[in-house]
């Protein structure tokens, strides 16, 4: 192999003058990563990053020499910068998760080629390649070339350091840094505080490029003498600008000027370039497959070099034998030398699965007992943090402090090359970014939880049992097997400490080889841009909406249980007036006897336990044939569950702070659609008067108003645009009543000739399509005989052929595939499909036709949720999102700003997907959600 680094080592190369070459391992990282495609060695590890990183390196060694050589790399986001200027790089998104496992290989990389790899806490890479640049030229009177496109670096170069550009490998000396930035090298820095750099946040100063900036420090010099004679600007608009941003530019300066003073992590000395070890680059390259590199290098033969990696994973992994790494034994880690043990290991590896035991399942209220790592399959283990004796006499087990345990943790759980693996990663980082926990920020991170749902919505359920059943074939052990059930149970922090570790080190080992069986699938699945650009995003937005919560006026919500406790007096006693005698009415075995067998009705059914059925589907079908006492039944019920759920429940739940904070689940619809718990706020009857009753109870803080933006039928625009129905396309973008629109198209009138009869059951029938309503289920809705809702469907489908033919493409996508896609082509698994039982047949094509049109709103809101609050932020606005529900948005703003907010979100939520016809949404604001829905 003949590479530069033996010229370099060679004596001839001794003998010449000294030479630095400091490369940008940032920049070449980033570039290598984006021009390769996703690939993955043989094991499934993606590596185009590390692949594209080499090829670079191994061609800059064969092209170049030099005496002493370093590639420089940043250590993490966070340096001194960001306590000069916390907003520093503060609105850059993390690197991909799929790039982060790999900085580790790349390191490894650059040590498998013989090449010094530098880095420093608190200090970027730019600082280091400062501070090396002085220190080589001022200790051997040497040259330096600096390996790098980056602007920044460009104010180090003067008579013995010059810069290369790492892809045209052309030279950048003093003449083309006057040529770009119109001042020599040493004024750089000048005309960069005062022009700003909207990519690292640097604030500058408003209005002034780089091209006023050159001239304004040609004229006076340096920044610190035009900010004193600043007054003397004669245009307006820029003397204003400097006056009123001065400091902004001193900070700003302070922000680009590199620290040649940086501590240096090695000496000059250790930086000497000398060959790589043959037997350590062979290894490293076969290992990732690096056939082309082997070739080249002369380490493997030319045929080799033909294949370097294969391109993703197979679709669907076969279940892995869990025997292949045991699941167990695994450790207690009840020492801090043991701990850091295992954080060096999760830098190594570059992955760090992570698992939380906790004393509640409420993630805003719980304490941490307990933290689980894992670093590789097998390799898992238990942190007790919180442990106690089960009673006097038993001794509180050895453990880390917990402060102790957050200080060696905080670096690794921030640390950008380290990517951290969690399932349900929601409640996880919500317990430990509790201050009671030590307030741990947690980032990258990826969630299998989610990377599963975005690939098998309804297809199976997607917490870690039935994950780890599915995937790795292998059963969890249970909370309860190790907690005991009933009056048997113990606490968490009371099981002992074997049973607790191989629980929760388990649990972080499943998590761990379910990520590396999932995430390889999302490429070829076609479910990675889901993930990455919506379902991870919006674990941090729904993170901000739980810890907002909202108010609720406590008074008001007892007045409504008063209201409605004297209203089921008044129900239940018309209820027995009509029954002929007093009853239970909770009671389903006791209201099926008195429907079925005493009075007689028809179309009651017998369960196993011999009991009538009463569900809602049972009296709806009753009281449609005009009988009074299942309707007054269905009354009651309605009252009962409000009263309970959400007016005893509401105040059992309003928290010290006057709010409720709901849970949001993400990965529990079969449509991508979020729901809520603890108190569920998805299921507020819309249309009723006890549900406008209850939105009055959730109120704003004084000085705000809630807002709500609701997409406008949006469901209804999703089938206009998958069907390419040119009536309700046209309808929709002139703005028309869509439903009157329908009612004079099937109806055959003129649209001025529409009343409110024919559009009610126009909109019935519109939104009945949707959800495959037959002509029985039409005729019960409407209340009129089956025969003549069959003729109304038919006339819609003759109208509209396009809608029964997207239905019927729908169903056969069902049958082909076992699932449909959304409008933004995410998989829908719809179960049942192929039953033999025509029932549940007939209700999965009914679960397939509304699948898309679901499952297409929710993406769309959620889409806007993700952009929403960085929007906010943008505009200077301090609205808070507190709420979704279905397909609105529920805000909290200032009063003065409520407008502003309005147009702004009307925007976002209005421009992040483009139909066939436009989305709309409605605007509206109130005292309490009642005015503002």
């Amino acid at each position: 192999m003949t590479t530069t680094t033996e010229a370099a080592a060679a004596p001839e190369a001794e003998a010449s003058q000294p030479h630095l070459v400091l490369v940008d391992g940032s920049g070449y990282i980033f570039r290598a990563y984006h021009a390769l495609p996703p690939v993955t060695r043989p094991d499934g590890t993606q590596v185009n990053a590390v692949f594209g990183f080499s090829q670079m390196l191994e061609r800059f060694l064969r092209e170049h020499t030099a005496t002493h050589l370093a590639v420089v790399f940043d250590h993490a986001r966070k340096t001194f910068r960001s306590e000069i200027f916390p907003e520093y790089k503060a609105h850059r998104p993390p690197p991909d998760p799929e790039l982060v496992p790999q900085f580790a290989l790349i390191r490894e990389a650059t040590a498998a080629f013989g090449v010094s790899c530098v880095e420093q806490p608190g200090f970027e890479a730019d600082d280091l390649i400062a501070a090396y640049a002085r220190e080589f030229t001022e200790k051997t009177g040497g040259r330096v070339t600096i390996v790098s496109s980056d602007k920044d670096l460009m104010q180090l170069i003067r008579p013995g350091v010059v810069m290369l550009e790492p892809i045209k490998r052309t030279e950048i000396g003093e003449a083309q840094v006057l040529e770009k930035f119109g001042v020599p090298p040493t004024k750089v820095v000048e005309v960069q505080a005062l022009a700003g750099d909207s990519t690292d946040n640097v604030p500058g100063v408003p209005g002034i490029g780089v091209k006023t900036a050159a001239q304004l420090i040609t004229e006076y010099g340096d920044l610190e003498t035009l900010l004193e004679r600043a007054g003397e600007i004669k245009q307006p608009k820029r003397r204003e600008a400097l006056l009123e941003n001065a400091e902004k530019a001193r900070i700003s300066r302070r922000l680009v000027l590199l620290d040649e003073n940086t501590p240096l992590p090695e000496p000059v000395e250790a930086l000497k370039a000398k060959p790589p070890e043959p037997a350590r680059l062979r290894a490293f390259l076969e290992e990732n497959n690096f056939r082309s590199i082997l070739a080249r290098t002369g380490l493997g033969n030319a045929a080799e070099g033909k294949q370097d990696f294969r391109i993703v994973a197979p679709a669907r992994p076969a279940v892995v034998d869990p025997a292949a790494a045991p699941f167990g034994p695994y450790a207690t880690i009840q020492d801090l030398d043991a701990l850091n043990a295992v954080i060096r290991e999760a830098r190594e590896t570059g992955i760090l699965a992570v698992d939380t035991e906790t004393d509640s399942l409420d993630a805003l209220n719980a304490n941490l007992v307990g933290i689980c790592l894992a670093t590789a399959p097998g390799r898992a283990c238990y942190v007790p943090l919180r442990h106690r004796g089960r009673d006097m006499l038993e001794p509180v087990p050895p453990q880390i402090p917990l402060e102790d345990a957050v200080a060696a943790l905080r670096p690794v759980m921030e640390d950008p090359a380290v990517l951290k693996l969690l399932l349900n990663a929601k409640y996880d980082l919500e317990v430990l970014a509790r201050p009671e926990n030590g307030a741990l920020a947690v980032t990258p991170f990826d969630d299998v939880m989610l990377i599963s749902y975005a690939m098998d919505a309804g297809r199976h359920g997607h917490g870690m049992d039935e994950l780890a059943l599915e995937h790795l074939g292998h059963t969890c052990t249970t909370y309860n097997e190790v907690t005991g059930t009933g009056r048997a149970r113990i606490p968490f922090a009371e099981v002992p400490l074997d049973r607790a570790t191989h629980y929760g080190a388990e649990d972080a080992d499943v998590t761990l080889r379910l990520w590396r069986l999932l995430k390889p699938r999302l490429l070829p699945e076609k479910s990675l841009a889901l993930y990455e650009k919506v379902e991870r995003r919006m674990v941090p937005v729904l993170m901000a909406m739980e810890q907002e919560g909202i108010r609720v006026d406590r008074e008001e919500l007892e007045r409504i249980g008063q209201d409605f406790t004297e209203r089921l007096v008044v129900i239940e006693a018309r209820i027995h007036e009509l029954a002929g005698r007093p009853f239970s009415v909770g009671s389903p075995k006791q209201l099926g006897e008195i429907l079925f067998d005493e009075m007689g009705l028809k179309g009651g059914r017998k369960g196993k336990t011999g009991a009538y059925s009463t569900d809602a589907q049972v009296l709806e079908d009753l009281a449609a044939q005009g009988h009074a006492l299942p309707r007054a039944v269905l009354e009651w019920r309605q009252i009962a569950k409000l009263k309970t759920t959400y007016v005893d429940g509401l105040i059992a739940q309003i928290a010290t702070d006057g709010r409720v904070h709901t849970d949001f689940s993400m990965a529990i619809t079969s449509t991508g659609r979020l729901s809520s718990t603890e108190p569920n706020l998805q299921n507020i009857p819309i249309r009723t008067e006890e549900g406008a009753r209850l939105r009055r109870a959730f109120v704003a803080e004084p000085g705000h108003l809630l807002l709500a933006a609701d997409y406008s039928q949006i469901e209804l625009r999703l089938l206009a645009h998958l069907a390419e129905v040119p009536s309700l396309m046209e309808a929709f973008g002139r703005g028309e009543d869509i439903h009157a629109r329908t009612a004079a198209d099937i109806f055959g009138l003129p649209l001025e000739a529409v009343d409110r009869e024919a559009r009610r059951r126009a909109k019935t029938l519109n939104f009945g399509i949707i959800y495959g309503m037959s002509a029985f289920g039409l005729a019960a809705r409407l209340g009129i005989p089956t025969g003549e809702a069959k003729g109304v469907i038919d006339a819609y489908f003759a109208r509209y052929p396009g809608i029964l033919a997207a239905m019927e493409r729908i169903k056969d996508e069902a049958r082909t595939n076992k699932f449909v896609c959304s409008p933004f082509g995410r998989r829908l698994w719809i179960r049942n499909i192929d039953d033999r039982n025509p029932a549940f047949r007939a209700g999965a094509e009914r679960q397939a036709i509304n699948a898309p049109f679901q499952g297409g709103a929710a993406e769309v809101i959620k889409r806007a949720m993700v952009r929403v609050p960085r929007a906010l932020a943008d505009a200077g606005l301090r609205g808070r999102m507190l709420l979704q529900v279905h397909d609105e948005l529920v805000l909290e703003v200032p009063e003065e700003e409520a407008e502003a907010t309005g147009t702004l979100l009307r925007g976002v939520m209005e421009g992040v997907a483009t139909l066939r016809v436009p989305l709309l949404v409605e605007i509206g604001t109130g005292r309490n959600w009642a005015e503002a829905h």
